[in-house]
């Protein structure tokens, strides 16, 4: 079997068996050709890899040549070779989706190198990857068994999110399934240190302990407010660290990214207990006590984050920052968003600007219900990839694209993370038990201890108490908690949907980006 077919077309082909013969040695298969006519009627009837293809040639030339061959099959790589190197020419190709071009004379080592790059690309960058991850399985397997501290553990997780971006250019899943076999190994170990940990870090009497939800602007927004540059504070709802891995690049055409670094969710990593607590400085607990009107539990009517603007105002007197002058949007559908692109100027004048975007959270539950989305985001890699396509096309990414050349700050974060769920766990409750799937608080509640983080005493994770004798648990790694009524059914519906309120690195170890302009 030949390594690539390939079609090389030159009004002086003859001149060029020495290098064709070199190719075929080699194990490629070489169709030569004079003109452009026939290599149009060649390309129609045949499956080709690469077509080489001269610039100057009689009849129609090598540009008209490849806009014909485009229009039959886009996707042809095209290696345009040619005597002029002239900028127009070169222009013209490139803007005609060339793949790559050369400038004769050329020689036969310069051809291999380009079907090289062009045929064997992927399979060299798959074979590179599962080398250097063999490389790497021990040093992160050492890093997960020496105890690692909340530092150390957001290092391991980016060092996993790397990783899980770079199995995708892999052909080998042996590989892939060794990388989510460690992947699953570091939920487990990471399970097991939120357990020991959690309680005192959310401790009032404790200062130990990581950035989480309830200090996120207080050390990752408030330091770099300054007098006449506004800061803008965009929060994307339940946006994992490998979804801002794949818009990265988006944001990075405009912007420069300074620093990439993460911090804690509080539990639940749900919006309606970590957004509140980013943007009232407090924990859920605190919350209720300091606004008991805005406040509602899971089981109480009406919506959940209704008073962000006003916890932000309260949080900003207690910070003696009440100079700060701020905006605050929150965008729920396409309108709004529309909106916000046509208002960003005007926002230029604040200190601070909030946008909240819950585009990414309302995916997560629609790819639940929706059968479609459900084949569009089915595992991690295509739900990055809807993720970059909805940020590229989105209101939000216009509206930044408006004042990218004005001087400003831009930090991006979110409130949590999500997790694809695959292994359920049976919980039994009475009928004022919640109804989330990775996490439940109610009275009475049975489950198996060994499956979730239990706090008997909400206080101690900085919860409210929703009624007398309530806890709370969360799912540990990818579990999701059902009720035995009608057990198989709900089991087979949320099987490999994502989910959050639990933990997991996923939904706890989230991404807070700083940007500025260019």
């Amino acid at each position: 079997m030949p390594l690539g077919k390939i079609l090389w077309v030159d009004d002086e082909i003859e001149s060029l068996q020495s290098q064709i013969l070199f190719l075929q040695n080699k194990g490629y298969e070489v169709t030569a050709l004079t003109n452009g006519f026939d290599a149009v009627d060649f390309v129609k009837e045949n499956p080709l890899d690469v077509v080489l293809l001269d610039e100057t040639m009689p009849g129609i030339t090598g540009l008209e040549t490849l806009s014909k061959i485009k229009e039959i099959n886009s996707q042809i790589p095209v290696v345009m070779i040619t005597k002029n190197e002239t900028e127009n020419l070169m222009d013209d190709a490139i803007g005609s989706q060339i793949t790559d071009y050369l400038i004769k004379p050329v020689n036969p080592n310069q051809v291999l190198l380009s079907l090289k790059k062009i045929i064997d690309n992927k399979r060299l960058v798959a074979e590179k990857t599962t080398t250097a991850y063999q490389q790497q399985f021990r040093n992160l397997f050492m890093a997960l068994n020496s105890s690692p501290d909340y530092n150390e553990w957001m290092d391991i997780y980016k060092k996993l999110v790397y990783w899980e971006l770079e199995m995708d250019k892999s052909d080998s899943p042996e590989m892939q399934e060794v990388f989510q076999t460690q992947k699953n190994e570091a939920n487990t170990e990471f399970f097991k240190f939120v357990s020991k940990n959690y309680a005192r870090w959310v401790n009032p009497k404790s200062d130990e302990g990581p950035v989480m939800s309830h200090n996120l602007i207080k050390f990752k927004v408030l330091p770099h407010i300054e007098k006449g540059t506004p800061t803008f504070f965009v929060l994307i709802d339940n946006l994992r660290f490998d979804q801002w891995r794949a818009i990265a690049p988006i944001f990075a055409e405009s912007f420069r990214i300074l620093e990439e670094d993460s911090f804690y969710s509080i539990l639940p990593t749900a919006t309606q207990y970590a957004r509140n607590a980013i943007f009232s400085g407090l924990l859920p607990v605190e919350i209720e006590k300091t606004f008991p009107q805005q406040w509602k539990n899971d089981d109480e009517e009406g919506g959940k984050n209704l008073y962000e603007e006003e916890f932000v105002r309260a949080f900003l007197k207690r910070q003696r920052r009440e100079d700060i002058k701020f905006s605050y949007t929150k965008i729920l559908n396409n309108q709004a968003g529309q909106d916000l692109v046509n208002n960003m100027h005007n926002l230029m004048g604040n200190d601070l600007n909030i946008i909240v975007y819950n585009f990414v959270d309302m995916l997560s539950h629609a790819r639940t219900e929706m059968e479609v989305l459900k084949e569009l985001a089915g595992d991690e890699t295509s739900y990055r990839s809807v993720t970059k396509s909805w940020f590229e096309h989105s209101p939000l990414h216009q509206a930044l694209k408006k004042v990218a050349d004005k001087k400003l700050n831009l930090i991006l974060a979110t409130d949590h993370g999500s997790v694809r769920v695959k292994t359920p766990a049976k919980v039994i409750g009475d009928k004022q038990t919640t109804t989330n799937l990775r996490y439940k608080h109610g009275r009475n509640l049975n489950y198996e201890p060994k499956e979730v983080l239990a706090f008997r005493d909400p206080k101690e994770a900085g919860l409210p108490v929703p009624t007398v004798n309530s806890s709370y648990i969360f799912a540990r790694e990818d579990m999701y908690l059902c009720y035995p009524n009608n057990y198989n059914y709900y089991v087979n519906y949320y099987r490999n949907t994502f989910q959050h309120g639990g933990v997991s690195l996923e939904e706890m170890i989230v991404p807070v980006i700083k940007m500025t302009n260019k």
